[in-house]
């Protein structure tokens, strides 16, 4: 499998997930105290997680498409992986910083990943015009 088709997969595995977890927190979002209440830290970063497993499903499904056009291919196989690198770590540190709040840098891990993959893409872009 092409590396790029990794992201044609993790596309639809995050949006799938994200259908899931959408699901299971449905199942608590009556309870008014369920992680500390609606506004609290740990309830927000639970629902940054939800939500980034269809944004970040979306950024790899856009990725897939764009390497499909033609785009030249110098650094398009690290961006791959760092959109997958970004997609798999950005639910992870949510929840995790949900429990432990001073865990703040991990989210350095899936937002530098995410910066560098869009940088590669945006530079063999521009490259097309």
């Amino acid at each position: 499998m092409r590396a790029i088709h990794v992201n044609l997969v993790m596309a639809w595995i995050w949006i799938l997930l994200g259908f899931l977890s959408g699901s299971v927190l449905g199942l608590f979002f009556a309870r008014e105290n369920w992680l500390g209440g609606y506004a609290s830290f740990k309830r927000r970063l639970y629902r940054l997680a939800h939500i980034s497993f269809f944004g970040l499903g979306l950024a790899n499904l856009a990725f897939y498409f764009t390497a499909q056009t033609g785009t030249p291919a110098s650094g398009l196989e690290a961006a791959s992986w760092l959109f997958v690198a970004g997609a798999i770590t950005m639910p992870i540190c949510c929840v995790v910083m949900a429990h432990f709040p001073k865990a703040l840098l991990l989210f350095g891990v899936p937002v530098l990943s995410l910066m560098a993959g869009g940088a590669l893409v945006l530079k063999n872009i521009i490259k097309l015009l």
